[in-house]
């Protein structure tokens, strides 16, 4: 469940990332901060994957900011590129259900029961 949560949350953060990048290559349909935003809660996000994948403390913290900050201009570029609700409803589900396989991961250390 981990390696599924981590492979999901590299992939949305570098998703986001390229795919901001790539409007800016082709001209930017969306304001210069509202790009650099998304570049960096990507990036943000993919590195956060690593650390939560490790179980470093903080990481899924670290996770869940790039995962807000996101969802949050998701929300703007919605208004601007008209793609409507439904999408964000499908990346707050998405990012839930990656929050989740992570809490319900079995830890590696400790004793078993």
């Amino acid at each position: 469940m981990l390696t599924t949560a981590t492979l999901g949350l590299l992939c949305w953060g570098l998703y986001s990332a390229l795919w901001a990048i790539g409007d800016l290559i082709r001209g930017a349909r969306l304001e210069w901060w509202a790009e650099a935003g998304q570049i960096a809660f990507g990036v943000l996000l993919a590195l956060a994957a690593a650390l939560v994948r490790v179980r470093m403390p903080g990481g899924l913290a670290l996770a869940v900011g790039g995962l807000l900050g996101l969802q949050s201009l998701a929300v703007h570029n919605a208004v601007h590129l008209e793609s409507g609700l439904a999408p964000q409803i499908a990346q707050g589900v998405l990012g839930v259900v990656l929050v989740g396989l992570t809490l319900a991961a079995p830890s590696r250390g400790g004793t078993q029961t």
